[in-house]
């Protein structure tokens, strides 16, 4: 497969994964949680290096999920604890996404752990990290470490999509018909953190946050089943991933930027062209009511 091809397959793979998994972060109004997750993942990568002495992807894997449950868990503490959502989730991140970089300046200086590449990402270079399973072809580990968080995150979708639905819509009809909400919560967190870490040699820790929320965000306008929402943002996903590449080659300028860009480019038109919720379908309708 030719390089441009890579970063295309990869850019997609990211774009599914995130889309898919936003979707329920936006149903459930957790969408800030991403924007935490996706940074206090780093202090679990840089735990991962330093306790295996390895930056093999199954440990960054690990060490990712264990910040975000951690991350998740921090905030439903301190909001039940009577600290308001946002406050929690402010407090929660910035300190330990501090503590990750304090621990990157510290120990890992010297290893390929910046914070610049962890924050923003180099898609460029993805298809040159090349790793062989058994008789398979060597292939980007990139590539891989997405192909099995997207398997992954299917098959909980798929085993728990009826838990995931109803107590993303009503939790507390959730907890009375007996579906462990709490439980439920944190299986998307992992989902989540998975995720994040996965796409980090793609897209980063912050743009990241993107093509969690804008894929899923423009698919909520647009619909109002789920299913149909799920597919909508991984198809945005993928476009935003192909359109923002050959944007970034055109210009020459940051690919995983574009990718993200484009997200955002989405997004609005989605705002404002959408046929029942957008915003100039309503001002039509308001100003069709005030005539008649």
């Amino acid at each position: 497969m030719s390089y441009e091809m890579w970063i295309l397959v990869i850019g997609s793979l990211a774009g599914i994964s995130c889309g898919i998994t936003g979707c329920f972060l936006i149903l459930r109004k957790l969408s800030m949680l991403a924007d935490a997750i996706s940074h206090t993942v780093l202090l679990g990568i840089v735990l991962a290096f330093l306790i295996s002495q390895s930056m093999n992807g199954f440990y960054m894997l690990i060490g990712a999920t264990i910040a975000g449950l951690l991350t998740a868990f921090f905030v439903q503490l301190l909001h039940s604890s009577g600290i308001q959502e946002d406050a929690s989730i402010g407090v929660v991140f910035t300190f330990l996404f501090a503590v990750g970089v304090i621990l990157i300046s510290l120990f890992a200086k010297d290893v390929h752990l910046d914070v610049d590449h962890a924050l923003m990402g180099e898609i460029t270079f993805v298809p040159w990290d090349l790793v062989q399973l058994g008789i398979l072809p060597e292939m980007p580990k990139a590539f891989l470490m997405l192909s099995m968080v997207l398997v992954i995150n299917l098959i909980i979708i798929g085993l728990f999509y009826k838990e995931l639905k109803i107590t993303s819509f009503d939790p507390q009809m959730a907890a009375a018909i007996g579906i462990p909400v709490l439980l439920i919560h944190y299986l998307l967190m992992g989902m989540v953190s998975m995720t994040t870490v996965a796409s980090f040699d793609s897209v980063g820790a912050i743009l990241v946050v993107a093509m969690l929320i804008a894929p899923g965000a423009a698919a909520y306008l647009l619909t109002e089943k789920l299913s149909v929402m799920l597919l909508l943002s991984a198809g945005f996903g993928v476009l935003a991933a192909v359109v923002g590449y050959y944007v970034a080659s055109y210009f020459d300028v940051s690919i995983s930027g574009c990718m993200a860009s484009v997200n955002g480019v989405i997004f609005a038109l989605v705002f404002l062209f959408s046929p029942t919720k957008g915003l100039i379908s309503k001002n039509f309708s308001m100003k069709k009511i005030k005539i008649e």
